[in-house]
Formats: structure tokens, C-alpha cells, sequence
């Protein structure tokens, strides 16, 4: 499955991405508000077989982000899905890729999610310390909803999304 924007697209991650997921998750320069993992490529690769299984029971879907040519530029990941609400996370971008990839790649997970799965919000968290995501999630609308020492929970809805779709249609595509 793949889910194109106007300049890059999210496809399934596969066991082959292993390698590079890992380079994401262990990359001191992108893994300061993640969960800490062991630069282990059997670990990645015994966490992707699992993953799987849950993708194919359509209980997650973990995506690369890459150019419309195949270009890996990051990964994220849709999860916890509880009734009409869905999380989302695990959002690494590689510092090369095109500034415009975390806007495009934040509006096709909600494009996935409010209108292939028809979820009609969700629900996130963001480590405290992370201000330029958590901006950048309150510029889109979502809301906080509650804190702890390590986290912010959001929450956005569906209609938040419409409300701001049309602003971000150049980034949608066509």
C-alpha cells in the first residue's frame, strides 16, 4: 500500500527497511524525544516481523517516508487505535530531507486515517522538551489535553483537519 502526496509518499515499511529505520532511531540528532532502542539490526529486524503481524491484522501500519523516487527521507508510524481515535508517532525525518516532508507527511497520515481507515480523531503524545513539534502541532489545531513530566497529550479531530485542509492543499496532491 502506498499513499502518495504531491512530492514524496508513504509506503509500508518492509524487513529490507530495517536498516535504515535503525539509522533513523539510533541518529543522536533525531532520537532525543524517542524511545531509547539498541542499535541491534536483529532487534530492528525481530520488531519489524512483529510489526507485520499487526499490520496484517490492520491493528498498525508503519510507513517510510520517501521522494516520489523511492528516496527514503524518514518513517512514522499509526497505532493504537481505540474506537474512533488513532495515535500516531514514531515521526523521524532525515535532516535531508525536503523542508516541506513534515507537513506532507503529517497531512497523509491524517488523510489515511480520517478517510481510508475513517477514524474521526486522534490522539498523540510529544516529550516535553520537544518545542518545534509541539508548535508545530498546535499550529495544525490539536489540543493538549494533558501533561506529565515526560509527555504532552493531544488531541485532534477529524473536523480540526478539515478546517485547516485547505490551507495545506498544496501540499496534497492534486
Amino acid at each position: 500500500m502506498n499513499i502518495d502526496g504531491r512530492t514524496i509518499r508513504l509506503r509500508l515499511a518492509e524487513l529490507a527497511d530495517a536498516e535504515f529505520i535503525l539509522s533513523l532511531r539510533v541518529n543522536p540528532a533525531l532520537s532525543t524525544f524517542v524511545s531509547p532502542v539498541s542499535p541491534d539490526i536483529e532487534k530492528q529486524l525481530s520488531w519489524l516481523r512483529s510489526y507485520k503481524e499487526r499490520e496484517r491484522d490492520k491493528e498498525e501500519f508503519y510507513f517510510i517516508i520517501e521522494s516520489l523516487g523511492g528516496t527514503p527521507y524518514g518513517a512514522v508510524r499509526v497505532y493504537d487505535f481505540q474506537g474512533p481515535s488513532f495515535c500516531w508517532g514514531s515521526w523521524l525525518i532525515s535532516p535531508d530531507a525536503p523542508a516541506s516532508t513534515g507537513i506532507e507527511s503529517a497531512l497523509l497520515v491524517y488523510e489515511f486515517a480520517f478517510y481510508t481507515l475513517g477514524f474521526t480523531a486522534s490522539h498523540f503524545d510529544v516529550r516535553q522538551g520537544n518545542t518545534r513539534v509541539i508548535a508545530f502541532h498546535e499550529r495544525l489545531g490539536a489540543v493538549q489535553v494533558a501533561s506529565n513530566d515526560l509527555d504532552c497529550f493531544f488531541e485532534f479531530s477529524k473536523e480540526a483537519y478539515e478546517k485547516i485542509r485547505p490551507k495545506y492543499a498544496k501540499f496534497l496532491p492534486a
